[in-house]
């Protein structure tokens, strides 16, 4: 076959949408061009077919490849963005494995830091604030799940470190709460051997939310948690 017209036939399908078979043919001349004035262009098309029929783990991959290869070229901070832009869309619902949602901002991130005067990271540092609130929802509800299942050291463990991944959470109040209701639980359904420890653990995480939150509509239910956890450790004073 003649390279430089199933090339120019790959073009004539990409011109006219025509993804699947520009792609086809772009496979077939790929490897004769490599090297030569064409090849960016032809490569750069190549990652597009890929994007634009949702092959978006594909297309994330020759993006980068493009931005890796033709790296002085005018379309690299172009590549560089659709290759994180590849991964955003691969980014699941909440309740799914977030692997992609992890790459998306890493990959944002690092195309903020490498071209921090383009016009994309405005849509960068929107997308990444985007994804940060579906991780935080699947460690928000993955951690109720643990509470509601009656795995309250399991939930006391996700809560925490929910915490620490998100302390601005605007479900952090109700958090702390069920930190203080797990310990609770936990401790009074204990052997024995264990239940001192695990009192002293829901004191501690119940001054904890005191001194955060001097009022709330907890109160009433806390206060009751902190009566009989001192009941509860007065047995154990000599």
């Amino acid at each position: 076959q003649n390279p430089e017209l199933v090339y120019n036939s790959g073009l004539d399908y990409y011109n006219q949408g025509d993804w699947y078979r520009a792609q086809s043919l772009f496979e077939i001349v790929l490897p004769l061009y490599r090297g030569k004035e064409q090849a960016e262009e032809l490569y750069y098309k190549y990652a597009y077919t890929h994007y634009n029929v949702d092959q978006f783990i594909l297309s994330a991959h020759y993006f980068d490849q493009f931005s890796k290869t033709f790296y002085n070229s005018d379309k690299k901070e172009e590549a560089r963005f659709m290759s994180a832009f590849s991964n955003y869309r691969l980014s699941p619902n909440y309740k799914l494995d977030q692997t992609y949602t992890l790459k998306a901002i890493e990959a944002f991130q690092d195309f903020t830091n490498t071209f921090p005067r383009s016009d994309r990271v405005q849509m960068c540092n929107d997308l990444i604030d985007e994804m940060r609130e579906k991780l935080e929802d699947k460690a928000y509800y993955g951690s109720k799940l643990y509470y509601t299942t009656g795995y309250y050291e399991s939930a006391l463990s996700a809560f925490g470190n929910m915490l620490k991944d998100f302390p601005g959470s605007e479900n952090a109040q109700e958090v702390r709460f069920l930190m203080v209701k797990s310990a609770y639980i936990q401790a009074d359904n204990s052997i024995y051997d264990k239940k001192e420890d695990r009192f002293l653990e829901t004191a501690k995480l119940y001054n904890e939310y005191k001194r955060k939150y001097e009022t709330s509509k907890y109160d009433e239910e806390l206060y009751e948690i902190f009566k009989e956890t001192t009941k509860q450790l007065q047995k154990f004073k000599v």
